[in-house]
């Protein structure tokens, strides 16, 4: 009786819920990874890079503020529209859209960064407060201090990844989005899709699925440099 109940205690699928057979979570993450379910401040490490992304340099930031520094061209602190602009520009949009990003960027997520209650008409987002910026309705792989839950992103794959182990579709990543909805929380149901489209629209691969990887160094700021370094190679 006792280990019938210590079994169950560690059960992922219960009968009666049948979307928690459809929606699988890794039972494995600890084998390969050290503490899965920790929030790390300043690496964004899966089962593949346990220490996170080799080469890139965390400079005692958060994730979450790594993945907004690389747009703080001067490196003050604070990203102005320009430049994110230019840094959308960088990676590899052209100047419409890099525009019409930045403008939705700036007016969504300036003002819960700044660090007074007056609005600035330059709507600059500051990387310190970058966290108050977080919305519902999302994967919950950033904590709400702007650290890394490994667990979070490997789940993401284990539920929806089912066409390909370890990438999404477009259909899959709608699945996800939808999924992840709150009841009610209309700005972070578009906030959500929004993120997640520009990133499949920039990371997908020639087939059009969308790699852990890629959404992995999204989360670290990486990727853009890596993309920013892709299209200036090319370029020559």
């Amino acid at each position: 009786m006792e280990k019938d109940l210590s079994k169950d205690a560690m059960e992922t699928v219960a009968k009666r819920a049948p979307i928690t057979a459809q929606r699988k979570v890794r039972s494995d993450l600890e084998v390969k990874l050290p503490k899965p379910y920790l929030a790390r401040a300043m690496a964004a490490p899966d089962v593949d890079n346990v220490n996170g992304t080799w080469g890139h340099k965390h400079c005692d930031m958060s994730v979450l503020q790594q993945h907004a520094a690389f747009f703080d061209q001067n490196g003050d602190g604070i990203i102005y529209p320009w430049e994110t602009l230019r840094g959308l520009h960088a990676i590899g949009f052209n100047l419409v859209a890099a525009f019409i990003l930045t403008i939705i960027i700036h007016v969504a997520m300036s003002y819960t960064t700044l660090p007074t209650w007056i609005p600035s008409p330059f709507f600059p987002i500051y990387i310190l407060n970058i966290h108050k910026a977080r919305h519902g309705s999302d994967s919950g792989t950033y904590d709400t201090e702007g650290r890394f839950i490994p667990a979070s992103m490997e789940n993401i794959f284990s539920k929806y990844a089912c066409t390909v182990p370890d990438k999404l579709s477009l259909r899959e990543l709608w699945h996800m989005t939808e999924a992840n909805r709150s009841a009610f929380d209309f700005y972070g149901w578009i906030a959500s899709k929004f993120e997640w489209g520009v990133l499949y629209f920039l990371a997908r691969d020639e087939r059009g699925f969308l790699s852990k990887e890629a959404v992995r160094r999204c989360f670290d700021g990486s990727l853009f440099e890596y993309c920013a370094k892709m299209q200036k190679d090319a370029a020559y």
